[in-house]
């Protein structure tokens, strides 16, 4: 062998290493300034997705434009069905999952095509590339289509196949101005894309190479006759089976563009403004939300002639705490009436619906039992002197029937006695806001509706009754987790309230039988804000609780709005609705609650003279044990005409009577009403010993307080006292200078002579004074 031939395979190795060589320092040397321009020039691939909001199910309910006026809803892996994929490849990029995001061949081939042909009759984008160009839109230029080229290869890099065939459906355009698959499949065929049929996919298919002319609903001819060619097409290359093939050729295209529905646009719009992701899962429940809309709808349509224009309702499901239905207004596209305007966020004054947490507290603190008397009169409270709302007067009632009747004088009462901050306490755990914010301006009459309130709040506070009275926030979205829960009353106490809200025997049940013919058992209080502005009902059993709100968003009052014949008669239909096979389950009665015997008339475990007894539930360990002593046992002469003290009793003839102890309240409530009561008798004249026991109260002018008097009219300043059961007669001094006498409860008036502090004094009969100063000024 020759040395020349000898030496060409070392030649032909050494230039084959010299080439590989040179193939990985220009591949490294690529890669690297590949790396550097992905490092500074990094794709934009942050994409403005349409807010969509579904129910529990997925069912879209309402979705909101894009920033740029877009209809492009995102397309998750999982909606993306086998039988789209293998459309959308076999249609758009056939070696999709072979190239690198540019694919050479296919450069090659069209611009031999477009050369020979002197047109464009092919492109030779990839499925990547025309993301990449959607992306980032600009005129096409050679230019344009190399940095295509390398934002395509940008993406390849940084996604996988399929996450690259997911932009690609959420960007793809279907014409005007909806874009990617979701959005063309909800608004064209009303449904999600993996739903979709063969044929359904490639119409949808053909949309995007002339968006402008093949108008889905307008162009369905010119479009099927497209389909039905890429349909064969499938075929020849053995895409889909003859009888997928077939089947889609067979099936009309009847589609047009639809509307986006606008289901629950109240919640939507909340959720919205909250949401870190495009797609929102609500809990509403379709079929229960549809009920309440319409119900709501209907009853504030029979409602206008009243000028009653709008209602709020919220359902919740009490086990879960997630809201199943959620109206916001009677109907949210009635300009008119402020449908816009979300009823069941607002705040608003809740009337006397906080009451039953408040005796519940009172419960809880061993203050009062469900049988305790107390006394329904007029009071005052340093000027604040609250009034029932039908302006009468119950003399003694036991709390159960204050809370069945709503009465506001003994809710005053017992805030009074638990204190504003142990109840604003409670409040603020169970989420209301606006209370929270307030608490140092609240007063004894938050509990007559005197402070801020939502919808949300109170269905919130309602559920907790049903839960054992443990609060947690409600739940809105199924991404929403339940909450370790807040206890705002023992089990116990929120079970004597449930049986005391659960009574039918009140003045605010409906008298109508079509509101009630179904009606499962529920608890429920109303409530009815300061001039009839706002009539609230909420209800709950063991499956739901229902909130409702009846009133105006302009806040004006009318004069048949209340709680009890506006707001009830909804509510007892929703729970018609909703829960009509309901099994009469019902509360189980909590093992700590216990049961004793009481004397009727103030509620007290008896006491030696107390007659007349009653069975109470009450808290063992909580509640009080103090015995009745509601009477007392007096001595009397021998016709009764005075009675003695023990100074003055004499050894024989004497007889002993015993008496109801009246407070001085009752007494001034009896004397107005002209109702007659057992007094005892005047003390014995003769006695000499100075009486024991309370001296009287002066209601009338308040100690400490100044009063304002119009110059060359000044009004009269009234004089009021209450005094113990055994006074028939009260002495007014002014200034040390006897004025006048009255009976107790009798009001006298008199005209202060000048400006500066007056001393005011009120002695009994028995001897006993007291004494207040006020200051009087001149109003200019």
């Amino acid at each position: 062998m020759s040395p020349y031939k000898r030496l060409l395979p070392k030649i032909t190795v050494q230039k084959t290493r010299r080439l590989v060589k040179t193939i990985l320092i220009v591949t490294v040397h690529s890669l690297a300034i590949f790396i550097l321009l992905n490092a500074f020039f990094p794709v934009h691939d942050q994409l403005d997705y349409t807010t969509v909001i579904t129910d529990r199910k997925g069912e879209v309910l309402h979705a909101y434009l894009t920033h740029d006026e877009k209809w492009r809803m995102k397309t998750e892996l999982n909606e993306i069905s086998p039988v789209l994929r293998r459309a959308i490849v076999a249609k758009e990029d056939q070696y999709f999952y072979g190239h690198p995001g540019v694919n050479p061949l296919a450069i090659i081939r069209a611009a031999f095509n477009n050369a020979t042909k002197g047109r464009r009759t092919s492109g030779a984008s990839t499925i990547t590339m025309q993301v990449a160009r959607a992306l980032e839109r600009r005129p096409r230029t050679l230019g344009s289509k190399l940095l295509e080229c390398f934002r395509a290869l940008q993406l390849e890099w940084k996604y996988s196949k399929d996450e690259i065939l997911q932009l690609y459906l959420n960007v793809v355009p279907y014409g005007g101005n909806i874009e990617g698959v979701k959005a063309a499949s909800l608004l064209y065929f009303d449904k999600a894309p993996d739903h979709l049929s063969l044929a359904e996919i490639t119409a949808l298919s053909i949309i995007p190479n002339r968006p402008s002319t093949l108008l889905m609903g307008r162009s369905n001819g010119a479009i099927v006759t497209e389909r039905n060619k890429w349909l064969q097409r499938f075929a020849d290359e053995k895409v889909f089976t003859q009888k997928e093939i077939e089947d889609a050729l067979a099936e009309p295209l009847t589609a047009q563009r639809g509307n986006v529905p606008r289901t629950a646009p109240h919640l939507s719009y909340r959720l919205k403004k909250e949401a870190m992701e495009p797609e929102v899962r609500s809990t509403l429940q379709p079929n229960t939300q549809a009920k309440v809309e319409k119900l709501t709808e209907d009853y504030i349509r029979a409602l206008r002639m009243q000028n009653i224009r709008n209602a709020a309702v919220i359902v919740v499901d009490n086990q879960t705490r997630q809201v199943l239905a959620y109206v916001g207004s009677a109907s949210f596209f009635d300009s008119s009436d402020a449908g816009q305007v979300n009823g069941a966020a607002a705040i608003r004054q809740p009337g006397s619906t906080l009451k039953p947490l408040l005796y519940g507290l009172c419960f809880d603190e061993g203050l009062l039992t469900p049988k305790t008397i107390i006394t329904d009169v007029p009071v005052n409270y340093g000027g604040y002197r609250p009034e029932n709302y039908d302006q009468q007067y119950n003399g003694y009632v036991t709390i159960e029937y204050a809370l069945e009747n709503s009465l506001n004088i003994p809710a005053v009462k017992s805030l009074s006695r638990v204190g504003t901050a142990a109840m604003i306490d409670k409040l603020s755990a169970a989420g209301f806001r606006q209370i929270q914010k307030d608490r140092n301006k609240l007063g004894l009459s938050m509990v007559l509706g005197g402070c801020g309130a939502t919808l949300e709040e109170l269905t919130g506070l309602f559920c907790a009754f049903a839960n054992n009275g443990v609060y947690a926030p409600l739940r809105y979205t199924m991404s929403d987790s339940l909450r370790r829960g807040e206890a705002l009353l023992s089990p116990e106490a929120s079970y004597l309230v449930t049986g005391i809200l659960s009574q039918v025997a009140r003045p605010d049940f409906p008298l109508s039988w079509s509101a009630t013919e179904h009606l499962p058992r529920i608890a429920w209080k109303t409530g009815t804000s300061y001039g009839r502005r706002d009539a609230w009902s909420i209800g709950y059993n063991k499956r739901f609780t229902v909130g409702v709100w009846v009133g105006n968003f302009s806040g004006q009052g009318v004069p048949g709005l209340s709680g009890a014949n506006s707001a009830t008669p909804l509510l007892f239909r929703i729970f018609n609705s909703i829960d009509y096979n309901n099994d009469g389950e019902w509360f189980a009665r909590p093992d700590g609650l216990g049961q004793r015997i009481v004397c009727s008339e103030t509620g007290l475990p008896p006491g030696p003279y107390c007659t007349n007894k009653v069975l109470d539930d009450y808290l063992p360990l909580v509640s009080g044990t103090v015995a009745c002593t509601h009477m007392q046992e007096v001595k009397l002469s021998a016709d009764g005409s005075f009675s003695y003290c023990a100074a003055c009793v004499p050894a024989t003839g004497f007889s002993q009577k015993h008496f109801r102890i009246v407070p001085p309240e009752m007494q001034e409530f009896y004397a107005a009403r002209n109702q007659p009561y057992p007094r005892i008798p005047p003390h014995n004249p003769a006695c000499e010993q100075v009486a024991q026991g309370a001296a009287p109260y002066i209601t009338a002018p308040l100690n400490g307080t100044e009063y304002f008097l119009e110059r060359g009219a000044p009004e009269p300043l009234q004089l009021s006292a209450r005094a113990a059961n055994d006074v028939s007669r009260l002495y007014w001094y002014v200034n040390n200078r006897y004025y006048k006498s009255a009976a107790p409860g009798e009001k006298l008036f008199f005209v202060p002579d000048a400006e500066g502090p007056l001393k005011i004094s009120c002695t009994d009969d028995k001897g006993r004074n007291r004494s207040i100063r006020i200051e009087v000024k001149t109003a200019f």
